[in-house]
């Protein structure tokens, strides 16, 4: 028989996933295919495309000022993040992968 100290931490972790469900985090399988789907304008996407490309060259600035010890951790998460050998090869998965190794590759490059 449990006494009432050890029964309150778990009272405690139901409340809390009930307040989850409640609070619209948990959602049904329409609204997750829903909110998948962002309608973006032509402008927002004009707009993301400027900052993307304004991020890579900050990363890339200071991926050039950073010591080869950072190089080699972003070649470790390209690792990381590729797919196993024995698993199905994501397009954007591996693209991403590619991306990174050559951001290595030109802050190389780009290093005084």
């Amino acid at each position: 028989m449990t006494d009432k100290k050890n029964a309150k931490p778990f009272r405690d972790i139901f409340r809390a996933l009930s307040r989850w469900d409640d609070e619209g985090v948990a959602q049904t399988e329409q609204e997750n295919q829903a909110s998948e789907d962002p309608h973006m304008s032509n402008a927002e996407l004009v707009q993301l495309r400027v900052r993307v490309i304004a991020l890579e060259n900050i990363v890339l600035a200071l991926l050039s000022e950073s010591p080869e010890k950072t190089h080699e951790k972003v070649r470790e998460m390209a690792k990381l993040i590729s797919p196993r050998a024995d698993a199905t090869q994501h397009p954007l998965t591996t693209e991403a992968a590619s991306h990174m190794n050559r951001f290595a590759d030109r802050a190389a490059r780009f290093r005084s």
